[in-house]
């Protein structure tokens, strides 16, 4: 019977206070909730105006930023410039300017030093600038990849060849949309602001 009432009984509290202890807590001391801390960020604007467009200057930075990548990956647009003339007919005033950027062997990787250590590194240049010539370069770096295809499976017939001009006229349109894509941001803005403004 002694056992079964021990089971049977609540076990005695750990910690029990007293009415005094009680009513001393409720009544002397305050608690007070943590305050909720608030904070603001106001992005600070590169340009005079409010709008988040970027001024006319700074696209035309970030549009001839686009033709480092396409001409030093113009050698992929062998099959596809001699097929369509209407392409060729896109690029043949370009021919000069490649002509100097391939006259140097050194000077698709000192265009990319200074590009990068002269713009992207260069918190004077607008966010728009620096984040359209990163774009170039990983672009150009990128290009890294046909080239090692293309030396590690040197084909001269059959299927091989075939796979490797679709693979090169792949690259070449892709640098070329890249290209016109970069560069179409300066005229549409600017067309559209004019619109905007008349």
């Amino acid at each position: 019977m002694a056992i079964s009432n021990l089971f049977l009984s609540p076990p005695p509290p750990l910690f029990s206070l007293t009415n005094k202890l009680t009513y001393r807590l409720n009544h002397q001391t305050k608690v007070t909730k943590p305050r909720r801390t608030s904070f603001t960020i106001v992005a600070k604007s590169q340009n005079n105006n409010n709008n988040n467009s970027a001024d006319y200057q700074d696209r035309l930075i970030s549009a001839v930023c686009y033709f480092y990548p396409f001409f030093d990956g113009i050698q992929y647009g062998k099959y596809v410039l001699t097929q369509f003339t209407p392409i060729q007919v896109l690029v043949q005033p370009l021919v000069p300017a490649i002509k100097v950027f391939k006259s140097f062997p050194f000077n698709g990787f000192l265009i990319f030093l200074t590009l990068y250590f002269v713009v992207v590194r260069n918190n004077n240049f607008s966010r728009y600038v620096r984040f359209n010539t990163m774009q170039a370069i990983v672009l150009d770096v990128l290009l890294i990849f046909p080239d090692l295809l293309e030396r590690t499976f040197n084909v001269k017939d059959g299927f091989g060849l075939d796979l490797m001009m679709s693979l090169d006229s792949t690259v070449f349109l892709f640098l070329l949309v890249c290209l016109i894509y970069g560069s179409s941001f300066l005229f549409v803005r600017s067309s559209a602001q004019i619109a905007h403004c008349c």
